[in-house]
């Protein structure tokens, strides 16, 4: 008899992680492999924020704190959500964790039952899907097909929702196509939502503050109808180049912030005391290199989306936020180049081009491939020309 747990079974270990993690092994046995496959901005923490850190460690600030977060961090985070969402949050309604990860987690955990349903667009970040099967529910998977920009449409959701549905899961802007929700079309969805109340939404707003063309960020929870039934996670990693720090938090319903405390308190208890404060000084202090770091990615966007559509065989979707881009390499699957599946192709771009990429079918939908441009752009020239000599190359 197995130690490991049946529920383990019924997961897999992360593809990201498993294709970074490929890449930095490559690369300690002197292969000059240029790793595509994370997503983690390249860009270093802000002085300020580190300041703060280093300040709280000479304060002595390395006690415990709260469960779910130091009365400072949460009132920073209330004022986050007033000042650039025009959403109003006490204190008890907000819970901080070790990542964006672990609320997304703690949430499903504490309110999944066996049989529940959660509705999971498709492409999707890849650990949604198990850590719903994780918490002991089902991830109903909806495919959104490229030509509708991969957003999840009204008619496809309303059929998604069963008597079973506990959740649905919303990415704006997306992991791993970079698309990103407008407020008319969130609205147009809400209409479906409003009308099934026993339906919740976990809307991962990670991505917010990377934006571009002058795209308007709006987030579900604006919705006044859907604001007691949405659960909002967000977090510093990747606005503020702080995934190390490892701070996430949510504002949501008291009795689910509430419940995932409660998990919490009997699993990891607070997260860092020195990275709480950390994000403290991030959410209050100055924001203008957001925007400039934005800029930057936007410029580094421009270049691998160009780039790719002018090599046969691949095309590309412009999108209007995140860090990646999500390409299409099914003409080059098939007899011709003895290429099956997006994983082979993934797997032959490293063997013989020594650039780490993510195949599509890790993300829900086969066919593609998933690009993080969260890189210098001298490694993204050299990326590039890689890629269009072993497209070109297939035979």
């Amino acid at each position: 008899m197995s130690i490991v747990s049946n529920s383990l079974k019924r997961i897999k270990p992360s593809p990201t992680i498993a294709v970074t993690q490929k890449a930095r092994e490559l690369k300690a046995a002197g292969k000059d492999v240029i790793g595509l496959g994370a997503g983690e901005p390249d860009f270093d923490t802000p002085q300020n924020i580190k300041q703060a850190a280093i300040e709280a460690i000479n304060k002595g600030d390395t006690k415990y704190t709260a469960v779910d977060g130091t009365p400072d961090l949460k009132k920073a985070i209330v004022n986050k959500f007033k000042r650039e969402n025009n959403l109003e949050y006490s204190a008890n309604e907000i819970t901080v964790g070790t990542g964006g990860k672990q609320v997304i987690y703690n949430a499903l955990t504490a309110t999944l039952n066996k049989g529940d349903e959660v509705i999971i667009p498709a492409p999707y970040w890849v650990s949604y899907p198990d850590m719903v099967l994780l918490a002991g529910g089902n991830p109903k998977i909806v495919k959104c097909n490229e030509s509708d920009g991969f957003k999840l449409t009204p008619k496809n959701l309303k059929k998604a929702i069963t008597k079973k549905t506990k959740w649905l899961i919303l990415n704006s802007p997306s992991n791993p196509t970079g698309v990103s929700y407008s407020k008319n079309e969130i609205e147009s969805l809400s209409e479906v939502l409003v009308k099934n109340k026993n339906v919740y939404i976990l809307s991962d707003d990670i991505y917010e503050h990377i934006t571009y063309d002058s795209f308007n960020f709006f987030t579900i929870a604006q919705i006044s109808k859907l604001k007691n039934r949405t659960l909002t996670m967000n977090g510093v990693s990747k606005s503020y180049a702080m995934t190390g720090w490892r701070i996430g938090y949510a504002a949501g319903p008291k009795e689910i912030i509430k419940a995932i405390s409660k998990i919490q308190s009997q699993s990891t208890s607070n997260p860092s005391s020195i990275s709480q404060a950390a994000a403290v000084e991030a959410l209050n202090g100055n924001q203008d290199f957001i925007q400039e770091r934005a800029e930057a990615f936007k410029k580094r966007r421009d270049f691998v989306v160009n780039s790719l559509n002018n090599i046969k065989g691949i095309n590309c979707l412009n999108p209007n936020g995140a860090f990646y881009v999500f390409p299409s390499c099914k003409k080059l699957l098939g007899k011709k180049t003895k290429l099956k599946t997006d994983s082979e192709f993934v797997e032959k771009l490293l063997e013989k081009a020594n650039v780490a990429v993510v195949q599509g079918s890790a993300f829900g939908l086969d066919g593609y491939f998933r690009i993080s441009y969260a890189t210098s752009m001298e490694k993204l020239k050299t990326a590039m020309e890689r890629i269009k000599s072993f497209c070109e190359n297939l035979s």
